[in-house]
């Protein structure tokens, strides 16, 4: 287990080094000067230019940008917003219980509808269930997020009405923000009608970002099931049951053969029993007479 944990840890570091590399990179290939965005892009100063620049260490060669950066991430810090001018820490915090919340009700609706599916597409293999739930999920699978939740948002709010275009919770809601978390503030909040405004919110983004894993979990579901279901004790359990089965038939039948071979004897001997008597009265009925 320890040699386990280290070998992944080894693997961490040079991922770690190549993600941060790259997000270097491509911060600085963004075209546009960070300077004149956070003071303006007109009427800028040049010493104020150069102050800035020097602030935020700028004016250093690029190694030792990238220095710096990765020691200040190290340490949990990210710098401050060129836009709010606040820590991005602190807005990462702020945002990332909304995150976890979707991103936890996405799983959710991945579970309960992928599990089921995939399930009934190995017991109906080669029926239009199987048919209907693959192709569902390849399709899924091969969806572009954005347009998908482009289109559920074109259908189901612009169209039809059902659900919000974009936010959290209505505007007339004023919940504070214990948890972070909006379905369980607005849930334990006094404001009537704020934990219905909450799911109704999550509803089209819990289904555009869990239509992917729903459609891996039906498929490694599916792939799954009729594994198990080729394994020998499967198949002989199955047989059993089908002997089981054929056993009960069979006993039914032939408890079905006796009681109306039974019931014919029995009805064989109350007709002989009448006859007999039949026949008594008769030969009684002439003695009688003389």
């Amino acid at each position: 287990m320890f040699r386990f944990v280290l070998r992944r840890i080894r693997m961490m570091i040079p991922t770690f080094i190549g993600i941060t590399i790259l997000a270097f990179a491509l911060i600085h290939l963004i075209p546009g000067d960070p300077i004149e965005v956070m003071m303006g892009e007109r009427g800028v100063d040049p010493a104020a230019h150069a102050a800035a620049m020097k602030r935020l260490g700028l004016d250093e060669p690029l190694p030792l940008q990238y220095f710096h950066y990765v020691t200040h991430a190290l340490k949990g810090d990210l710098g401050t917003s060129i836009i709010t001018n606040t820590s991005v820490m602190g807005e990462f915090m702020a945002r990332f219980p909304a995150t976890v919340e979707l991103s936890i009700c996405a799983m959710i609706f991945a579970l309960v509808v992928g599990l089921p599916a995939g399930v009934a597409a190995a017991l109906r293999r080669g029926t239009v269930v199987y048919h209907s739930v693959m192709g569902t999920a390849l399709t899924g699978y091969s969806m572009p997020i954005f347009w998908w939740g482009l289109i559920l948002i074109m259908f189901f709010s612009a169209k039809l009405g059902w659900t919000p275009v974009s936010g959290r919770i209505a505007v007339e809601y004023d919940i504070p923000h214990v948890t972070g978390f909006m379905l369980i503030d607005s849930l334990f909040s006094t404001d009537e009608g704020a934990f219905v405004s909450a799911v109704s919110h999550l509803i089209l983004p819990t289904i555009v970002l869990g239509t992917i894993p729903l459609a891996v979990v039906a498929r490694m579901t599916r792939s799954s099931m009729l594994e198990v279901l080729r394994e020998d004790y499967i198949r002989t359990a199955r047989e059993g049951f089908v002997a089981v089965a054929r056993g009960r038939r069979a006993c039914a039948a032939q408890c079905a053969d006796s009681r109306r071979h039974r019931d014919r004897s029995a009805g064989r001997h109350a007709a002989r029993g009448r006859g007999a008597d039949r026949d008594a009265v008769l030969v009684a009925g002439p003695s009688a007479s003389g």
